[in-house]
């Protein structure tokens, strides 16, 4: 029995929902017996039912004896569904083959043990580091109890994103700007500063061929001037949430009473860690961001940037003034930077894309995380 064929199925099940089931995981399960694909299925959200669930009911009887592959520990307490673990012991399941344990302190091993207990085979760790790759926002929100951050960016070959008339339409071809909408989708936040707002009147929505999950848009605003004619107060396509300062009026407060969809967060300092520690509070498991300089700078030096994205164009801007990715005071020597893995570089049409994330031996990332 080939084990990765199936987990590698249960896998590509799980993420083809990535995005849909916060705050829980994306997880994929399939039923396999003699060879033969009895069942598969997906948590497709929060509340629902779970994948072990839907690829047991395809299974129906003929899942007694057969090994289910899970790519995510089967849950073993009572929440919004009951246990899977139990379901699989009820149904019959000899054999578990599971990619990784539930981070969750709820799960945490307690469903393997009560597999196990019950009898099961379970062979754990098949295929993990793909597991963990699927689930690293819910991994990451689990532990550190604050969003994933991707940060988005698209860049001429010689670094800028606009020209210094602040033109940016467009730096990158349709492909690429395609492709950002698949991050959108997938991600729960989309977050930029109120002079992107001011300077592109961007929608922050998510337009693919077929439709697409909308992201809650997130802007940075120190003292609230996001202005009242934006797309992202006036198209109720998705939630807003301006964080602003402490120190704004209730006048200004008060332009914004009509707009249900917009809500106004007046913080005692608005820096980065203090917006991620909210966003957590709220269950907001990942974030991306599409900001300007500024904003990326303050990512940086902040210390919360776990994946880069970065688009590449074929062009050369030039000009001193001409923005560049990322501004903010910059660190002081080489030894103090971020270095990162790059994990993936392919060409998308014309442009080139890169996916980095830090490196876990990084003592800038031990730093501030």
């Amino acid at each position: 029995m080939n084990d990765d064929v199936y987990m590698q199925l249960a896998l590509n099940v799980a993420r083809s929902v990535s995005g849909q089931t916060n705050p829980n995981p994306p997880v994929g399960a399939v039923v396999v017996k003699h060879g033969t694909i009895l069942g598969f299925g997906a948590h497709l959200k929060a509340g629902k039912s779970h994948a072990e669930v839907h690829a047991l009911a395809m299974a129906g009887s003929e899942a007694e004896g057969a090994t289910m592959y899970v790519t995510l520990e089967p849950c073993s307490h009572h929440g919004a569904t009951p246990p899977c673990a139990d379901l699989m012991i009820e149904k019959g399941i000899s054999r578990a083959v599971i990619a990784v344990k539930d981070p969750n302190a709820k799960v945490a091993g307690s469903g393997v043990a009560k597999l196990e207990a019950a009898g099961i085979t379970v062979d754990l760790g098949v295929m993990a580091a793909e597991a963990k790759a699927v689930n690293k926002y819910f991994n990451h929100y689990i532990r550190m109890k604050m969003p994933f951050v991707t940060i988005k960016a698209a860049a001429s070959l010689d670094g800028k994103t606009a020209a210094h008339t602040g033109d940016s339409k467009w730096v990158t071809g349709e492909p690429a700007r395609r492709d950002v909408h698949q991050y959108r989708h997938r991600h729960d936040a989309i977050l930029t500063g109120v002079n992107t707002v001011i300077a592109d009147d961007p929608s922050l929505t998510t337009r693919l061929p077929d439709g697409g999950r909308n992201p809650l848009r997130i802007i940075l605003d120190h003292s609230l001037r996001t202005p009242m004619d934006a797309r992202v107060i006036n198209d109720a396509q998705a939630e807003t949430w301006i964080f602003t300062e402490r120190t704004i009026t209730d006048e200004q407060l008060d332009s914004f009473k009509e707009k249900r969809h917009v809500h106004i967060i007046p913080l005692d300092t608005l820096d980065i860690r203090t917006v991620l520690q909210y966003l957590g509070e709220q269950k907001v498991m990942s974030l991306l961001v599409e900001g300007g300089a500024a904003v990326n700078g303050s990512f940086l030096e902040s210390g919360h940037i776990n994946q880069y994205v970065q688009y590449i164009a074929p062009k050369l801007i030039g000009g001193k003034d001409a923005p560049s990715v990322i501004a903010g005071g910059g660190f002081d020597s080489m030894a103090e930077t971020l270095s990162l893995s790059i994990l993936k570089a392919d060409m998308i049409g014309e442009d080139i894309k890169i996916i980095a994330e830090p490196r876990k031996d990084d003592t800038h990332v031990h730093r501030h995380y």
